[in-house]
Formats: C-alpha cells, structure tokens, sequence
C-alpha cells in the first residue's frame, strides 16, 4: 500500500519498523517483517520501488517489457506483489537526511518529500526499529576530458536506458572496472548502441585464485556468462588491463585514448589506442552509502577495494542497538545477497520485538546463504580494487573536483608545497568536495593524490545530512520556529 503525510489524520504511536530504501534489500525487509505481524513504513526517493537494480519505466512511457532489461525480474516482481498484499505504508518521494536515537530507545526519521525533496513540508516518521538499505553509488576517477558531454557514470547509462529508454549515444565505448560493465556493456548493445569495446582497468584472474568461493557460487559463473554471451552476439571486444586514460572532443565526445596499464594501473608508454566515438559509460565499482548509518555513529570496516562498508553482527544488526542494515551498506554483492540480508536482518529484528529468540531454521539457512554470498562480494572487491598508478592518467589540469573546478594541478600544490596529508586539509585548502555532491564523485581521487602514493584513507562518509536541506526545513523542527502551523507532520 502507498501512503502520504497528506492524508487526513496522523500516526502518534511509533511504528515497529522504518525501512529506509526499496530497492532489493528494502523490499525483502519490509515485507518479511509485515508478514511476521510487524507494522512498517517503507521510505524511498523514487515514486516506484525497485531501487537501482530493478530501475524501470514509469507506466506513462508504456514499455511492453520492461523486464527485457533485467536479470532475474521475477525476484522483483515477486517482492512488488508482496508489498501490494501488505500492510506495509510505502512512502514514496521521501529524501531521508537524518535519523535520530531518541532516550526512549526508538527512531526518529526526518524526511522531506517532492521530486527534489523540496515539494512539501518536512516529515517525521517514529519506529521502535531501523532497518537501513540505502544501496550505493558509483565510484569515478578522474581522467583528461571526464568533464566533456557525453561522459556518464556506467550505472547511470543502464538508468537512462532502464527508466527513460534512451541510450547516451549511438556509439558508446563502457570503461572503468567491475562486472557492472558487462552487464551494462550488454544491455547497451542488445538495446541497439554501437559499442566498440569494454575495457577493463583490472583482470579476471584474481577470482581464479578463491575457486572454492567460486564453485559455491555457479550462479555468479553463469550470469557472467549470459552477458559475455551478449557481447560475443553483438561482437563486442573486451580490452583487459587498460583504461580510457583520455577523452577527446570540442563540443562532446568524439573519440577516447585507450592504454595498456601495468600491474599497478600505471600507463605503458606507446600503447594509446584512439577510438571513435560519442559517448563513454564509465564507473570504477560502487560505494557503499552508508551516511545515515554513520552520522548516527554506527561503527565501519574496510572493504577490499579501500571503500567503506559497515560492521554489521551475524544477524545483520550495526553496532548501534536497534539499528540494522542491509545489502550494499555492507559491502556491495548483488541483488540477491541484498534480497538475502534484508530477510535475515527482518527476521533477526522482529525477534528482538516480539520477545522471541533470534534462532531457527529459516535464520540459519539465511545465515549460510549469507555468508556464501558475501565471500564472493570479497573476492569481487579485491580483484577489481584500484591499483596507485591510476593517479598517473593526471595532468595537472586535469579537473579532480568537478563542482568547484580544482584540478589535479592544485591538489598536488596543496600536498607537495603546502604540507596536506590528507582529504580533509587538502579539503579546506583547495574547496575539493566542498560542492554539491560533498565529495562523492572526488573523494577517492582526492584522497589518493593527499596520500602521494601510500595507502589512502577512505573518503569521509560522515555528512550532519544525508541529503540537502532547506534551512526552513529545520526551522520547522522547533514547534516555536514553525509558526501556526506547527512542528512538522508524522506520517500516517
């Protein structure tokens, strides 16, 4: 069921559970909780569920199959069912920024709804419970010419083409690292895009080196095999150990320089290849978002690939007491890790409330699932971890802060002759990350350079906001400061 703050009346008693995110983890959260006789408020931005994984089609654009863009649809079909049969309040176009612990033990969940978060006024959602499933976004590295029309994030090409039907280009070279890139490789071609190469900055060796993490999962083998297939239907070449190390172009793209890289990611001299075209796809794996969890001081772990991901407990819970999470937030594994671990954390969570032991046959075999599943995500991570000599792909004009136009130039000013040793003073040195998207698209490339070749920190993931605010918006969370109109509502 959907719900709105609009409604005529309002909710005062908390409800048992707030889910933040219906994308796969979301999803399988919220409706295995309903099903254990919990009540649920299930918040997402988007008017449609499904997240990013499952990105499809508003009903107006009339796609006659939107699930001939997807893997395993029937997954999601099956979740959108069980949400429709529910009792779960689905809360669509709700932008959380903040979550709160209250001294009673329950959850406070502050919201601002609309298209862009700025449509109506702020809401407050109260639940015993918080389950966060809030996915993650992609992680880019900086190169000569990223900044031109017509360069895309590799996940962002799939949304266009997954929720707009459109394609960035007729002639799309996809570039970065991870096995996203097959699956959007894939999904362009089939879609009718002239895609003149994959490339691939990392190998696949790596996965060879864990063959019993490999041999418990077949089913990763053979989606890896069904897009391969894709791209040897459509003749797609793929180029291992390189990278798209520049894009050239007046207007938009026109052609990019595709290098041989060394072990370390380092360019080889004499091996750039140029190759035509008008749009590049590129994305260098995904990053948990996790700033709602931090923010409320949920403990972090490092990930093989140097992002972050939370510490999470057996059971899925954070090391903030009723606080649990799931799928990406701990490390990014796919659809049906997601769907495993928000089962599993509902299960886990619905027993503490109910007054039940956290035990049984259904949590044990998610257990198992569980742990399977995320061995591989490890090894995934690992071998397509960013290798130091990346940072070589930049001239010093190169523009690493996208928003405020800093580029590698003075990045490297800010560590060599102003003594920075890392993103925060490199941060209030240069403005780098102090922009719209908060570091997200230029944390790593910022903290690689202020490391000058060690081991980078992990960018900062701990924002007073998950998303941007309006200053009435918090006006309006002191009773006085809202005028007569009151404090701001809670959700039906």
């Amino acid at each position: 069921m959907t719900a709105s703050p609009s409604e005529p009346g309002t909710r005062r008693t908390p409800y048992d559970l707030a889910v933040v995110g219906a994308g796969s983890a979301g999803l399988s959260g919220a409706v295995t909780a309903a099903g254990l006789g919990l009540s649920v408020a299930l918040l997402d931005t988007s008017a449609q569920t499904g997240g990013q994984f499952y990105r499809h089609p508003a009903p107006a654009l009339g796609a006659v199959r939107p699930e001939a863009l997807h893997h395993d649809w029937s997954a999601y079909t099956d979740l959108r069912r069980r949400l429709t049969g529910s009792s779960v309040a689905h809360l669509a176009g709700h932008h959380v920024w903040s979550t709160v612990r209250e001294d009673d033990g329950t959850w406070t969940v502050h919201a601002v709804t609309g298209a862009d978060g700025d449509g109506e006024r702020p809401v407050r959602i109260r639940a015993r419970a918080l389950l966060l499933a809030t996915g993650a976004y992609e992680r880019q590295l900086p190169f000569p010419g990223w900044t031109l029309p017509g360069v895309v994030g590799a996940g962002g090409a799939q949304a266009m083409l997954k929720s707009g039907l459109v394609l960035p280009g007729c002639r799309i070279v996809v570039a970065g690292s991870g096995p996203l890139l097959l699956a959007v490789a894939s999904s362009l071609a089939a879609a009718g895009a002239r895609v003149p190469a994959v490339v691939e900055a990392a190998g696949y060796l790596r996965y060879a080196r864990s063959p019993r993490v490999l041999a418990a999962n077949p089913g990763k083998a053979a989606e890896a095999l069904l897009h391969g297939a894709g791209l040897l239907r459509h003749r797609v070449p793929v180029r291992l150990r390189s990278a798209v190390t520049e894009v050239h172009g007046t207007d938009r793209v026109e052609a990019v320089t595709v290098t041989r890289l060394d072990a370390d990611w380092r360019p080889v001299a004499g091996t750039g290849r140029r190759i035509t075209c008008d749009a590049l796809a590129v994305g260098h794996g995904l990053v948990p978002q996790i700033e709602l969890a931090t923010t409320a001081g949920c403990a972090t772990r490092s990930l093989p690939d140097g992002t972050l991901g939370l510490a999470l407990d057996d059971l899925q819970e954070t090391s903030r007491p009723g606080l649990w999470a799931a799928g990406e937030t701990g490390g990014v594994g796919g659809a049906e890790l997601a769907r495993t671990e928000g089962e599993l954390a509902a299960r886990a969570l619905a027993a503490r409330l109910l007054g039940r032991a956290a035990g049984g046959g259904r949590i044990a075999e998610l257990r198992r699932r569980r742990d399977r599943m995320r061995a591989f995500a490890d090894v995934m991570s690992a071998a397509h971890a960013p290798g130091p000599g990346w940072q070589e792909w930049l001239s010093d004009d190169t523009d690493v802060c996208r928003c405020e136009e800093v580029t590698a130039g003075r990045v490297r000013e800010a560590v060599t002759d102003l003594g920075a040793r890392d993103a925060r003073t490199v941060k209030l040195l240069t403005r780098a990350g102090m922009g719209w998207c908060q570091g997200r698209m230029c944390g790593t490339a910022v903290a690689c350079l202020a490391a000058r070749g060690g081991t980078p920190e992990p960018p900062a993931e701990r924002r007073p906001f998950a998303v941007p605010v309006r200053l009435s918006t918090l006006a309006a969370l002191d009773g006085d400061a809202a005028g007569p109109a009151g404090p701001p509502p809670e959700a039906p």
